[in-house]
């Protein structure tokens, strides 16, 4: 079928600019030849051709625009010309400082395989020892923020988040949804339902959903900086999934948001680094200037689930004080990190993910750090997420809500000012934890900050046992089917499990691995018992499918070296 495609004029590439800091950056070309590998799904529909760009006043070069993602019905009042110009111009200003900054995160993994350790940054000093600056104060609508829920911006689920008495829904074009263009696109046409009021809808199953007159605030969070999406290819390289996400919800959602004195908001995942902040920061301050925003009208929240990024905490709030909306702290995705980073080394091997709670010592340390800082600045800290589904069994359904209640007590006490839910009903519980709208007086000068601390992962009791390596093969067997599905967020055990899940278990098996780590039951684990963990598995799933998944399994936690993203590839071979 043919592509949308273009040869238009618009504003040539501006120079590919450096990092303001070079002291972790190094030159890296910005762009790259690419070609759409084998999909093993076929497109939903025919794709049409894309009308060409108004020329820009700014420069009259001839651009090649394709759009290579299939046609479905209302994706053109998401992809009008307008959008497309806003997206590809924000690509052209900051692509070649994104690239710099990505190969700055594998020259740093690079330096850590050979024996450095994070520390805090000594030419940073002076921005952490300063006590008179702070954040913008809370904008309208994130004032109040007890309770969040999660998920990604399907329909049903959005008005079911929408309406659950949570204070803010994020709606997650990350971790919880796999990037189909077809995910991806929906989910921007459900943004603007929500906001305009159009969601309401009936189920096949005859079930009705409507919107609430006072819904959650909503905050978008984008894909990362490591991410691409093939289905926008600019002059042969495809655009960067994360500004392709921001520049999209802006351009649509940003104005509604605006007009309404609620946003635009946003999530900021996976930064590995202050600099990265910074790029975001002068992302939000051009894309403001280009719509005619006033500047400081974005928030955004940034997540600490790089061990990196936790040395750097006061760092990226400074880079994006007049943007800031706070930090949050991800538990799976900071234990990935560590195991990315320094999985190789024996005191660094991690038993049962199931025993690295957040009150072992590296993972206290990182969080305690993390509300002195957000309070010291006058940002919110947000805590972690809390995974359970609703069950049909009253004893497993108290007994999980138990532990949910535990979790966000231990939260506040500590000095969060919100926390994380999955599902709609765990956000009362959630919310008693809470009685008050913030904590912000609890400045925790109590905490002192230390690398060692950060990184006493050698401290963390328990052990690794059989039905830990099994249950680590089961989640990233079963997720990568229901991601390979479309499905970023799926139920697996009673829990509501995402892309985070699936990397810290896949990482344990390769560190594990790697270390031929004894087991407590006996034994150590090899390759083999890996291997018929993974094919007992396989099992369970569609004869169409196992081989995908088996591929992508040992491909990810078999191989000699461990892959930075489970779905890089994942995504490149087989999503449309």
């Amino acid at each position: 079928p043919p592509t949308w495609s273009c040869r238009s004029a618009s504003s040539p590439p501006r120079p590919r600019a450096t990092p303001r800091s070079s002291t972790s950056a190094r030159s890296a070309p910005a762009t790259s030849t690419w070609s759409a590998p084998p999909s093993t799904r076929p497109a939903r529909r025919p794709r049409w051709p894309v009308p060409p760009s108004r020329p820009s006043s700014e420069g009259d070069a001839v651009r090649d625009i394709r759009i290579t993602g299939a046609r479905e019905a209302r994706f053109d009042e998401i992809l009008t010309p307008d959008a497309i110009a806003f997206v590809v111009r924000l690509d052209d200003e900051f692509a070649g400082r994104r690239a710099e900054l990505l190969a700055a995160r594998r020259e740093r993994r690079a330096r850590f395989a050979e024996g450095e350790l994070p520390d805090f940054l000594p030419h940073t000093k002076h921005i952490r020892e300063d006590e008179s600056w702070r954040v913008a104060p809370p904008a309208p609508g994130l004032a109040r923020r007890r309770v969040e829920i999660t998920g990604p911006p399907e329909r049903k689920m959005a008005v079911n988040a929408l309406n659950s008495g949570a204070d803010v829904w994020m709606a997650d074009f990350e971790d919880a949804t796999a990037p189909t263009w077809h995910n991806v696109i929906s989910g921007h046409l459900t943004l603007i339902d929500a906001l305009d009021r159009r969601i309401d809808f009936t189920a096949d199953s005859g079930k009705r959903y409507e919107l609430c007159e006072e819904p959650a605030t909503i905050v978008v969070r984008p894909r990362g900086w490591h991410l691409v999406d093939k289905n926008v290819v600019i002059d042969g390289r495809p655009i960067s999934a994360s500004l392709l996400d921001f520049g999209l919800a802006l351009f649509h959602s940003g104005r509604r948001m605006t007009e309404r004195g609620h946003g635009p908001y946003f999530y900021l995942p996976k930064l590995e680094s202050h600099l990265e902040a910074r790029l975001w920061n002068d992302v939000f301050v051009f894309a403001q200037d280009r719509m005619g925003i006033p500047r400081g009208t974005i928030r955004a929240t940034t997540l600490i689930e790089t061990i990196t990024a936790a040395f750097e905490m006061d760092e990226i709030l400074h880079e994006l004080r007049e943007h800031s909306a706070g930090l949050n702290a991800g538990r799976w995705d900071y234990i990935f990190s560590v195991i990315k980073n320094f999985g190789a080394r024996p005191e660094f091997v991690l038993p049962d993910r199931a025993q690295v709670t957040m009150t072992v010592p590296f993972m206290r340390a990182y969080t305690e750090l993390l509300v002195r800082t957000c309070h010291r600045r006058g940002a919110h800290a947000i805590g972690g997420m809390a995974v359970f589904l609703p069950s049909a069994d009253p004893e497993t359904n108290a007994t999980s809500l138990d532990i949910v209640r535990q979790d966000k007590e231990r939260e506040s006490i500590d000095g969060f000012d919100g926390s994380w839910v999955a599902h709609p009903a765990l956000v009362e519980t959630c919310r008693a934890a809470f009685p008050r709208s913030d904590q912000l007086d609890r400045l925790r000068t109590d905490v002192v900050a230390t690398a060692a601390g950060l990184l006493a992962v050698d401290r963390t009791p328990g052990r690794v046992t059989e039905p830990g390596l099994r249950g680590n093969v089961a989640v990233a067997v079963h997720y990568l089917d229901a991601w390979l599905d479309g499905t970023g967020a799926a139920a697996l055990n009673g829990l509501m499990e995402d892309a985070a899940t699936a990397e810290i278990a896949r990482c344990q098996v390769w560190q594990w691995l790697r270390h031929r780590t004894p087991l407590a039951d006996g034994g150590v684990v090899t390759a083999d018992l890996v291997e018929d963990m993974v094919e007992k598995e396989l099992l369970s799933l569609k004869p169409e499918r196992r081989e995908p998944v088996r591929e992508l399994f040992r491909r990810n936690a078999l191989a000699s070296g461990l892959p930075t993203f489970l779905t890089t590839a994942a995504y490149a071979r087989h999503l449309v």
